[in-house]
């Protein structure tokens, strides 16, 4: 079970640092099952930055050199750079969420639903489905078989695999889950597939799984070309600020004590706070009780950290207008939320607040800040750019 504050985030933040150097770099990629302890278990905490990227980094690199943590930074480093690349692609995000909703409104394959009931015949398959269900937790190498084999050994849509995924994993990322769906299947690198495999599977659970009958090759699937990317958009928090300013948190960012501290003048000038989620417009389909239970409880944490907050229903214009008429408020100041179901529903917020004078503006963190104008191209150019930036705040 993993509690969904703070504080439990900073816990296991402590716990995993001596663990980040040498250790993390031998057994980082074996899967021993549910009660693993060789990776951190931080994901589902910055997801909802109740344990912030810079704060992870920091951390680390205060007990180890980079060198010697780097397949750890290394991974935070990719987090960041889904969100950039996808920050300057949009309609990759717009066209899965489309094909996703008439997925799920056609004739879904025939073996669709016992994949996802874990009835597929595969033993591996149906172990990983109770256990991402059951915990809402995959290790990364996990994810990477159980979408191989979901694509080239079950030939089901990517997108539905996808969507399984964000409707039951804890650190389900618009970003980070749907271009890694689109890199197994040779969409994301135009060409280059994952294939599992046997061997790989049986090496790296320690024999746990060595499930037969799978795909032997993994052809790169296909699609319409995408538009030219777009320059990450400038954060609109300058000059913009009314006299009575609320501070809005939803859960791509459930920590305002890092955030204000960055923005200081806008710090002086907040009179209410709210904080709402609706983890459920992450999917047509139904979400997981795990993944609304544990947004949630990190929902309540945020409040809790912030006097006299108000918990919001939800991030409906109606919900949002209520409480900004009754704080009497004329703009509200939200995290900056990357392209995913957040944005699109603030997107909306934004019109329907304006139709009433009240202005919607977004403070963005110097980390995203930083770090998504390099992810214009390939991950290895970014990963070469950001080193120098782990250290500044």
């Amino acid at each position: 079970m993993i509690t969904p504050t703070r504080a439990a985030g900073l816990d296991a933040l402590r716990a995993f640092v001596p663990h980040a150097g040498a250790d993390y770099r031998r057994d980082r990629n074996h899967d021993t099952g549910p009660a693993r302890t060789n990776v951190s278990g931080l994901s589902p905490y910055i997801r909802h930055r109740l344990v912030t990227e810079q704060e992870v980094v920091d951390a680390v690199l205060e007990r180890h050199s980079l060198h010697t943590a780097e397949k750890f930074v290394q991974e935070v480093f990719w987090r960041a750079y889904w969100k950039g690349w996808l920050e300057q692609r949009p309609e990759v995000w717009r066209r899965y969420r489309e094909e996703v909703r008439d997925l799920l409104a056609g004739d879904l394959p025939a073996h669709y639903e016992d994949v996802v009931a874990g009835r597929s015949g595969i033993e591996a398959m149906d172990a990983w489905v109770r256990e991402l269900v059951e915990t809402g937790y995959l290790h990364n190498h996990t994810r990477m078989w159980f979408a191989s084999i979901w694509v080239f050994t079950l030939e089901l849509p990517w997108q539905l695999g996808a969507d399984f995924f964000s409707r039951h994993l804890l650190d389900g990322d618009a970003a980070s889950n749907t271009l890694s769906w689109r890199w197994v299947a040779g969409l994301q690198t135009r060409g280059k597939t994952y294939l599992a495999t046997t061997e790989n599977i049986a090496r790296y659970t320690d024999g746990r799984f060595a499930p037969t009958g799978l795909a032997t090759e993994a052809r790169a699937l296909d699609e319409e070309p995408f538009p030219a990317a777009v320059p990450v958009p400038s954060d609109d928090v300058d000059g913009r600020i009314g006299e009575r300013v609320g501070l809005l948190l939803h859960e791509e960012d459930l920590e305002p004590e890092s955030l204000l501290a960055e923005h200081p003048s806008l710090a002086s000038s907040i009179r209410a706070v709210a904080v709402a989620a609706d983890p459920g417009q992450r999917s047509p389909a139904e979400v997981s009780t795990a993944v609304t239970a544990f947004t949630a409880g990190a929902v309540a944490d945020a409040a809790s950290r912030t006097t006299d907050a108000t918990v919001l229903d939800s991030v409906e214009p109606s919900a949002v207008l209520d409480w900004a008429d009754a704080a009497d408020l004329d703009t509200v100041v939200v995290p900056y939320a990357p392209v995913g179901p957040v944005r699109e529903r603030l997107d909306l917020l934004r019109t329907r607040l304006g139709a009433e004078g009240v202005a919607l503006v977004t403070v963005r963190r110097r980390w995203d800040g930083r770090a998504w104008p390099y992810a214009s191209r390939g991950f290895f150019p970014f990963r070469e750019r950001m080193p120098g930036s782990v250290g500044a705040h």
